[in-house]
């Protein structure tokens, strides 16, 4: 997934739904230049001004994102290899672009199929969520599986270690960081699915 052409992506659906560049952006709340940008590929947008564009499109990043490739009826066992990479260099602002290399999400289940959205997330040294934290509706939980990692939810930060878990409500606005020199791999699950 690494080669998804977020620009093309969102002009193809913009144009679907009949709207321009500045109606999008002002129904959005962003600038007509940013929706521009994206397009065009210059810009990686933030995932709050994401979902901002997105809800006026009616789509969820994980519809934005998903292959459209159908399920299996009955599918219940996914494969390392089936698993939907959603390129977070694309939807994170970081403090650089080392951060967001560093950062792998990986989705399992189809968007639309389950009320629970499942990722395997791998967080290289320096990998880091973007300096805006970020929220969304629902609930969010996870295992430390390897390594360390930096958890920020509101004004509370602290740090996980293997075997650590969290759980949360995702409205508060929450950062994920790597600060350590080893990789951390957390199993993560959301309801309602966000990505």
């Amino acid at each position: 997934m690494s080669d998804f052409d977020v620009g093309n992506r969102l002009k193809t659906i913009r144009e679907e739904s009949g709207l321009s560049q500045r109606e999008l952006a002002q129904r959005a709340g962003v600038t007509n230049g940013l929706v521009s940008l994206i397009e065009r590929n210059k810009t990686s947008p933030s995932i709050t001004s994401l979902r901002k564009i997105l809800e006026i499109l009616g789509m969820t990043l994980a519809e934005f994102f998903d292959s459209g490739a159908p399920a299996e009826p009955g599918k219940f066992v996914f494969r390392h290899g089936e698993l939907t990479e959603i390129n977070p260099g694309r939807i994170y602002r970081s403090a650089g672009a080392e951060a967001l290399k560093a950062l792998s999400l990986k989705r399992w289940g189809k968007q639309g199929q389950t009320n629970l959205l499942l990722l395997y997330e791998t967080y290289e040294p320096g990998a880091d969520t973007g300096e805006e934290a970020y929220s969304h509706e629902g609930e969010e939980g996870g295992f430390v599986i390897e390594g360390e990692m930096l958890l920020t939810v509101g004004e509370t930060t602290e740090l996980l270690r293997a075997g650590d878990a969290y759980l949360f409500d995702s409205r508060l606005p929450h950062r994920f960081r790597n600060v350590a020199q080893t990789r951390c791999v957390i199993v993560s699950a959301a309801t309602p699915p966000s990505f």
